[in-house]
């Protein structure tokens, strides 16, 4: 009898506010590179590390992720972030998500390179290790980093992690939203379908 192979699932997270074309690039090229079956999107619901910066509602966020993925068929939307009360720690939603795909699954977790040097700070890194395989996307600006220095917080962390190169969109929601802001353009920065969802809502209007 044959080997069954097992499933191999990635999840992005972010607030996602807006949703822009450096991630689905991302999304798209691990996809391709790490072979996995699927993309989950996770819009984030109370991100720890945005404390203080008003988002915009969970509603307006989750639309626009779906109509930035929809026609790829091995992209698809997780709300378990956003449904659940309280603060959205890493380790809780990638073992919400362990617990929904079944112990057989493969979950790659997948961060910017530039969060690498905060990881030891983030809610249990340890076992958000233990829980899936952390991969960390090139990001501009930011060096391949030296994975020994999160030894002490992340035991065998260059077993552990690993970094991968992906195509280097320099696009940041920050950046569209104040565009927005300010009155100027975002198209060929988000898909056309965000762009007519953030006009028509009138979202980062001042």
């Amino acid at each position: 009898m044959g080997l069954v192979s097992r499933r191999a699932v990635g999840i992005l997270g972010g607030t996602f506010d807006p949703i822009h074309y450096g991630h689905l690039v991302i999304a798209e090229d691990c996809w391709y590179q790490l072979q996995l079956d699927e993309i989950l999107f996770v819009p984030a619901g109370a991100p720890p590390h945005k404390r203080g910066r008003a988002i915009s509602p969970a509603a307006d966020r989750l639309a626009m992720v779906t109509l930035a993925i929809a026609g790829n068929p091995h992209f698809r939307l997780s709300r378990v972030e956003v449904d659940r009360p309280g603060i959205s720690y890493s380790v809780d939603t990638v073992a919400r998500l362990r617990e929904e795909l079944g112990p057989d699954t493969r979950l790659f977790f997948i961060i910017g390179r530039d969060m690498l040097r905060d990881l030891p700070t983030w809610h249990r890194p340890d076992r958000l290790a233990d829980l899936c395989e952390i991969v960390a996307v090139s990001r501009p600006g930011y060096p391949p980093f030296d994975l020994t220095r999160l030894e002490p917080a992340i035991p065998r962390a260059t077993e552990r992690i690993r970094q991968l190169e992906v195509p280097a969109l320099n696009i940041a929601a920050s950046d569209l939203r104040r565009r927005v802001a300010e009155g100027r353009p975002i198209t060929y920065m988000t898909p056309d379908a965000v762009v007519r969802y953030i006009q028509e809502h009138r979202l980062y209007a001042r």
